[in-house]
């Protein structure tokens, strides 16, 4: 009886854990299958710029079109009807393009063990394959993600006509159009009868251009609101024409990408041994400068580097008012400032001279401060010898020695505009892109398109970070894991995480359910670095 006993208590027991184990680990719900909604993914185009291409790392290759966005969509638009996804693919994973066998555009950026370098620096000379003369692939093409491309670009007859390039031809629109050179990319998109789209980022390149350029307008400039609008209602009216379904994006705030915060302002390290000793020597020359800026009521604009703490670059601003003139006369009217010149090495009678140097070069000069954006290909130029600034010094008679003491960029010579954005230059960025949005709201919704905000994705990620899977993603340069070596485009995780994105609207408008049924991307099938023995 005792034996009997125990055997059921113990079998009491062994049910209350089983049950207890079944309220804590409760079998999941069975996942819906996944559902098209009311869209029809059967024939799915995307156009776009760089992004819809798959550009990573400051490149193209193949590898990262595998990974574009665009692709990573067609695969889970593949479960619910969606048809063949083709793409016009790069020749090897090197990336970097050639026309006729010369090189027109570099490989790919890889991880250095510090932060970006060329590919070829780790593992020697490489011969791009990819050649927009002699290997173009046949179209049509799903993806006709377009780099560089702006949005007046999509409507241009030509833009994928090798007979204008390099004047009025991109090297990726004229892989594109085949056999119809003149073709614009919005009639290659048009001409397949989409019955889905996605048109992603468009006018994002109207702005980082110039962002890119230091807010230099002579370089690239901000399109135009009137243009803007004209091409992207033109790109939306054409893709629906014929009843189609698609996905809209706006576009980000570009100087929240680290390639405008990747470089700090105060960039000037005392424990240099280039720099650090020379401070003593810097301040007593920027005394007498100082000094003039105090005179003429401009003393906010005086340089000072500090001997136990990192200093701000010496930029020029353009923004500010030239008081090159009044420092001429001000050097000029003063009866010590021969004896300075003598300090400098100089005779004194050279004192008129160096007074028009002076004022030419720091009449728009000031130390950066937290409100600059230094651009990341600057990292490259501060501390070097601005050799054009040199070779104008000496031909005007200053000694060599003296002359490279005075052309250091970002220290004895200012940074030019084109490496750094002030923020006059942000203001008009920042305005550009909000009028750019407003349109692009506008049309998604007037045309019942899903709507991706892209910009409020990035400005999470760039402040909070943004949770993908088990991954806190964000925008640091090589370690964030959202943006790519280059540091403006998207890694393949990030990628996937746009992918994803999309997914979300699409459900949110059209009544799939790519989100409910899981069929998204996972954030560990992706890498944020592409090894340089990738080929």
């Amino acid at each position: 009886m005792l034996a009997v006993l125990t055997l059921g208590l113990v079998a009491c027991e062994n049910e209350l854990v089983e049950d207890l184990r079944e309220r804590s680990n409760p079998t999941p719900d069975p996942l819906p299958d996944p559902s098209a909604g009311t869209a029809d993914f059967s024939n799915y185009v995307s156009i776009g710029p760089s992004f819809t291409a798959g550009f990573t790392d400051n490149g193209l290759f193949i590898a990262a079109q595998e990974n574009s966005f665009p692709n990573i969509l067609a695969q889970q638009f593949a479960n619910v009807g969606g048809g063949e996804f083709t793409q016009p693919w790069m020749s090897d994973n090197f990336g970097g393009l050639a026309a006729g066998g010369t090189r027109i555009t570099n490989p790919r950026l890889v991880f250095g063990g510090a932060g970006p370098v060329p590919l070829e620096s780790v593992i020697g000379p490489v011969t791009v394959g990819t050649d927009i003369v002699l290997n173009n692939p046949t179209g049509p093409f799903n993806n006709v993600g377009v780099p560089g491309a702006k949005s007046f670009h999509f409507i241009a007859p030509g833009y994928g006509n090798i007979a204008n390039f390099p004047a009025a031809a991109n090297p990726y629109a004229v892989r594109l159009t085949g056999g119809t050179p003149d073709a614009t990319v919005l009639e290659l998109a048009a001409s397949q009868n989409p019955t889905f789209f996605t048109a992603d980022l468009i006018g994002g390149n109207d702005v980082l251009g110039y962002a890119t350029q230091g807010g230099d307008a002579s370089i690239d400039q901000i399109t135009d609101q009137a243009t803007f609008d004209f091409a992207f209602n033109t790109i939306i009216t054409t893709m629906t024409a014929n009843g189609a379904q698609g996905a809209v994006t706006n576009i980000p705030y570009v100087t929240s990408l680290p390639y405008f915060t990747a470089v700090p302002v105060d960039a000037l390290d005392p424990s240099n041994p280039a720099f650090g000793p020379l401070i003593p020597t810097l301040n007593g020359i920027f005394g007498q400068i100082n000094l003039v800026f105090e005179a003429l009521g401009q003393g906010d604009r005086a340089i000072v580097f500090s001997e136990t703490s990192a200093s701000p670059v010496v930029i020029r601003d353009e923004s500010l008012t030239d008081i090159s003139a009044q420092m001429i006369a001000a050097f000029n009217a003063s009866p010590t400032f021969p004896f300075f010149v003598e300090s400098l090495g100089l005779p004194a009678a050279a004192a008129p001279l160096v007074a028009n140097l002076l004022g030419a070069t720091y009449g728009q000069a000031r130390q950066a401060n937290d409100n600059d954006l230094l651009t990341l290909p600057s990292s490259t130029v501060i501390g070097t010898v601005n050799s054009d600034f040199f070779n104008f010094l000496t031909g005007n008679g200053i000694p060599a020695d003296l002359a490279g003491q005075f052309a250091v960029e970002g220290i004895t010579y200012p940074l030019d505009d084109r490496w750094v954005l002030v923020p006059a230059e942000t203001d008009e960025i920042a305005m550009a892109v909000d009028g750019f949005n407003a349109t692009i709201a506008n049309v998604a919704a007037a045309n019942g398109l899903a709507f991706v905000d892209v910009n409020a994705i990035l400005t999470e990620a760039s402040t909070t970070g943004i949770m993908f899977d088990d991954y806190l993603m964000n925008t640091d340069l090589v370690f964030g894991g959202l943006v790519s070596l280059d540091g403006i485009h998207l890694t393949a995780r990030g990628y996937a995480l746009m992918a994803n994105s999309f997914l979300e609207a699409i459900d949110a408008t059209y009544g799939s359910n790519f989100m409910a049924s899981d069929n998204v991307a996972k954030a560990g099938d992706f890498p944020t670095n592409y090894s340089p023995l990738l080929q």
